[in-house]
Order: structure tokens, then C-alpha cells, then sequence
């Protein structure tokens, strides 16, 4: 079993509590827009996080988004060196966070195939109403 790393985890989520403010205040770049943080992974010597983020109720152009913010990563990066006072703050590399997507296109394929399953059955026994 893999040892748990607490530091990281911590690191983890004041990276994203710090990520979600700094983009919010100091990122001036349009292409951004409303974007939401859903997760950070650092690396077990905190020289590297992922960062994934998804445009806010899924408007907006998330391309556009990732481009703007792998510009302002370098910004980025100083500003949480210098709000968690670290010697060596983690390079930021962002990815969009298409799972949110990808659990709705589940859910309808789900909903598609009971619905189906349910007219199937009324079909084959008409006394089943």
C-alpha cells in the first residue's frame, strides 16, 4: 500500500484555495474568464502540480482558457511562492478537467438505456401498466 503524504495533501489544497484567488484577482487575461480549480496534484517533492480546472458551468472556451493560463503560470507560480512563503514553489502545469463532462455523457447514456429497457418491457407485457 502506498505511503499517504500528508504534506502534499495539504500543499494540495492550498494550492487550490490559493489558485482559485489569484486567478479570480490578479489574472487580467479575458481568455480566461470564470473558470472553477477542481483539483491539484503535486508531485511527492512538491516540485510539481497539475492543476485541473473547468469553465464555470461549462461556458466558455476552455482552449482559449488553457492557453491564457499556461501564459500566466510563470505569474502564477511567484505569487504562491511568495503567499506560502516557499523556498521552491511547484511548477504549474494546468489540463482541462473534462470529468464533469464525461460523468453527464455517462449519465445520459444510463438514463437512455433504462428508459429504453422500461419501453421494452412495456411492449412485450401491456398488462405491466
Amino acid at each position: 500500500m502506498p505511503r499517504e503524504f500528508p504534506r502534499a495533501r495539504r500543499v494540495e489544497e492550498q494550492l487550490k484555495r490559493l489558485l482559485s484567488e489569484q486567478v479570480r484577482r490578479e489574472v487580467k487575461d479575458p481568455r480566461v474568464g470564470l473558470i472553477t480549480i477542481t483539483a491539484v496534484e503535486v508531485s511527492r517533492d512538491l516540485t510539481h502540480a497539475r492543476v485541473f480546472f473547468t469553465p464555470f458551468a461549462g461556458i466558455g472556451d476552455s482552449e482559449a482558457a488553457l492557453e491564457a493560463l499556461r501564459h500566466a503560470s510563470g505569474f502564477l507560480r511567484h505569487q504562491i511562492r511568495k503567499e506560502m512563503r516557499l523556498r521552491v514553489a511547484p511548477e504549474l502545469v494546468f489540463q482541462v478537467d473534462d470529468s464533469i463532462e464525461r460523468a453527464a455523457k455517462l449519465s445520459a447514456l444510463i438514463h437512455d438505456a433504462v428508459e429504453g429497457d422500461r419501453r421494452q418491457s412495456v411492449e412485450h407485457d401491456p398488462d405491466a401498466e
